[in-house]
């Protein structure tokens, strides 16, 4: 079997949702779990994360795995349903929906439900993405309270900046201006604001990336927020070769040998989801120590320099990323973000919990 695992530590997960607790005290915790729980599978998540008040996915398809598999907290939709047709099937499985647009109010008021709905009102304060402008909020608000398909409506919104220096004040302040007389649950805070801005906390927190042992701020380590990472990528060496100066290795021969150099060569590649423009100088580790990529990354296998590891042989541990290389500092040399390289890791992965 070829020698590549991605673990999922479910202590990680747990320990990443008591230092949101820690944080929020008062709050709910409304752990984001989309994106197949953001790579590293959707169950082995929730089992993590059980502790969590409630759990919040982008498809009716994983609300209602949840629902099945026994997990009762509160369920929502993020982006609401795409048809009036889910309404009744998203009832029937007690999940809450959130409302970001006219044409889902008007599916509400024109369905005929088992049971009426808990929904999440969204607010647009500069996502400029899904939810209602502020000018148009309390109307919305207005025909949600009289709609007969609604027990509960919580306000909502999205930060846009909430991890970069124009922070959150300008949004924060224009939601609260337009909610400040209604008496509903509010939930307005990312991982973003749950580390940066306390006054974010509300009713409810929505920690996504955190959860995962990833940073949601660009250049500040997830050790500063003691956080710690959920997933380990792992391979081995399944081969060594040793360049002259002036050889080459891989593909477009992206990296020649200024001098001797040892090079090991890791059953990984970017049919494995790692990145085939991680650079020269990507960080990863051969038997517990830090090195770096050498040449483009292939489909099936990559290459690292193992000229300073001499114990460094044919089945040596290999880690991607995990507990020594932060899958930001990959992210970071590969010019995209953890988000990104946690959702690629591909179905041919193994994909194993540990504790």
């Amino acid at each position: 079997m070829r020698p590549i695992l991605a673990t999922v530590s479910q202590q990680a997960l747990a320990h990443n949702l008591n230092v949101v607790r820690q944080l929020a005290p008062d709050s709910k915790v409304m752990a984001v779990v989309k994106a197949n729980g953001y790579g590293h599978g959707l169950f082995n998540v929730a089992h993590g994360l059980n502790d969590a008040d409630g759990f919040a996915v982008l498809g009716l398809n994983e609300a209602i795995d949840l629902r099945e598999a026994g997990f009762t907290q509160t369920i929502l939709l993020l982006e609401g349903v795409f048809d009036a047709r889910e309404l009744n099937i998203a009832a029937s499985y007690h999940v809450d929906v959130v409302v970001h647009c006219q044409p889902q109010i008007a599916m509400l008021q024109q369905t005929s439900l088992i049971a009426p709905m808990h929904v999440h009102l969204k607010m647009n304060t500069g996502m400029n993405r899904l939810g209602f402008q502020p000018d148009a909020y309390l109307q919305a608000y207005s025909e949600l309270q009289t709609c007969v398909n609604v027990s509960d409506i919580t306000l909502m919104t999205h930060f846009a900046t909430a991890d970069e220096a124009a922070g959150v004040e300008k949004p924060l302040h224009t939601f609260h201006s337009v909610v400040k007389q209604l008496p509903n649950a509010q939930s307005v805070a990312n991982s973003a604001s749950i580390l940066r801005y306390k006054e974010t906390h509300a009713d409810w927190v929505r920690p996504g990336i955190m959860l995962y042992g990833a940073s949601p701020v660009s250049g500040t380590p997830v050790e500063y927020f003691n956080l710690k990472p959920a997933m380990q990528f792992m391979s081995q060496l399944i081969a060594t070769q040793t360049l002259a100066a002036g050889e080459s290795v891989g593909y477009g021969q992206r990296f020649t040998a200024t001098q001797p150099t040892r090079i090991g060569i890791v059953a990984c590649g970017y049919a494995d989801g790692y990145p085939r423009h991680a650079p020269n100088g990507t960080p990863i580790a051969v038997n517990g120590k830090l090195t770096q990529t050498l040449g483009r990354v292939s489909m099936d296998m990559l290459f690292c320099d193992i000229t300073s590891i001499p114990d460094a042989l044919i089945g040596s541990p290999v880690e991607l990323w995990g507990n020594t290389v932060a899958v930001d500092a990959v992210a970071e040399a590969s010019g995209t973000v953890g988000y990104e390289l946690l959702c690629a890791v591909a179905p041919r992965v193994p994909m194993k919990v540990v504790d």
